[in-house]
């Protein structure tokens, strides 16, 4: 008993000790995961990585990109966080590289309201009423001409340039079940009416458009003279041009009571019930400044900053400078589904 009685005292403290170590191990582990941010990019990983990583050398916080294929980045990564939600998010933050697909997850109610430091210094028709997601650098859907192939008279200024006979099998766009392409078609269900706008995506297919997996390969295609001129976003417009092919851009259907050219921004938004909200309001913050808009401005993909505090010269237009579609993005999600079963139909079989 004397022994026992002994022993028993060092065994607390053994045990004792050995439970603080533990807690200090799960400890260490929490605050190492917290200091974690894991990110789905829609924008390619050219361009969003290096800030990315920028963030992480600033803040000491570990980004966790996930990045998705060219031909359809934006649907798939918004399949997988509707998946993932379904048990325990595995998303934090969303870069959308457009909006539609940001609005269905805010539909379903998967986003977390939020509002950023500079959240007011952006246009109310590019940030959410309730907080939950959040627009910047935008990109323009414009025609990219070839012009050794098209003479300056000649050149296309409208969406409906598709539909004329003379460029037959000459034009081109991307297949409009994902991305940007996607997007647009749903603009248009929402600003022109169901069926004027099946009649004008009917009269294009009619008109033997060539159908391409990206936007980037049809400003490729342009540059190479495979078609005479595609409908494709100003990122991919702009890096044929800087690399001195012989193309030219054109903001489209700029004429009196045209529709005006898309403006398509880039998206931001946290996902609800994701493991790390503090690190990923932190990097929302950071991605929302005049900074990260100039630097996306002056990079190779020509990002048009939306935020009224950038003052740059600018090597795009914007929607200040040429007229803008005035397009309703909401009333364009609630057309997702029906334009997106319509181009389905319509495009099946194309390339």
């Amino acid at each position: 008993m004397h022994n026992a009685a002994i022993q028993n005292p060092k065994s607390k403290i053994q045990n004792g000790g050995a439970l603080l170590l533990a807690l200090a191990f799960v400890a260490g582990c929490t605050r190492q995961q917290e200091q974690e941010v894991v990110v789905y990019s829609a924008l390619d990983a050219e361009f969003s990585r290096p800030i990315l990583e920028q963030f992480e050398s600033q803040t000491g916080i570990k980004v966790l990109p996930k990045f998705d294929v060219e031909s359809n980045k934006t649907l798939g990564l918004t399949q997988a966080i509707i998946a993932e939600s379904a048990q325990r998010p595995r998303c934090d933050v969303f870069w959308n590289n457009e909006i539609l697909n940001t609005l269905r997850l805010e539909e379903r109610g998967l986003l977390e309201a939020y509002r950023p430091k500079m959240a007011d210094t952006f246009p109310a028709i590019y940030r959410s009423q309730k907080r939950t997601w959040h627009g910047f650098a935008a990109r323009a859907r414009v025609l990219l001409v070839n012009t050794e192939l098209v003479a300056g008279d000649e050149l296309p200024g409208s969406i409906d340039d598709l539909t004329d006979e003379k460029w037959r099998g000459r034009c081109g766009l991307a297949k409009p079940l994902f991305g940007t392409t996607a997007t647009h078609v749903a603009c248009l269900f929402a600003l022109l009416g169901d069926e004027k706008a099946k009649r004008l995506l009917s009269e294009i297919k009619a008109n033997e458009v060539q159908v391409f997996a990206g936007n980037k390969q049809v400003a490729q295609a342009v540059a190479q003279g495979q078609l005479a001129f595609g409908f494709t976003d100003t990122d991919d417009a702009m890096i044929e041009l800087e690399e001195a092919q012989p193309v030219k851009i054109v903001y489209p259907d700029q004429q009196e009571g045209g529709m005006g050219t898309l403006f398509i921004p880039n998206t931001l938004a946290i996902i609800k019930s994701s493991s790390h909200s503090v690190e990923a309001r932190q990097l929302v913050d950071y991605l929302l400044t005049p900074a990260i808009e100039v630097e996306l401005a002056r990079g190779a993909s020509a990002q048009i900053p939306l935020c009224s505090k950038v003052d740059v010269p600018l090597r795009v237009e914007t929607p200040h400078t040429v007229r803008p579609m005035a397009v309703d993005f909401y009333k364009a999600a609630d057309k997702w589904d029906a334009a997106a079963r319509f181009v389905r139909d319509l495009f099946a079989g194309a390339d």
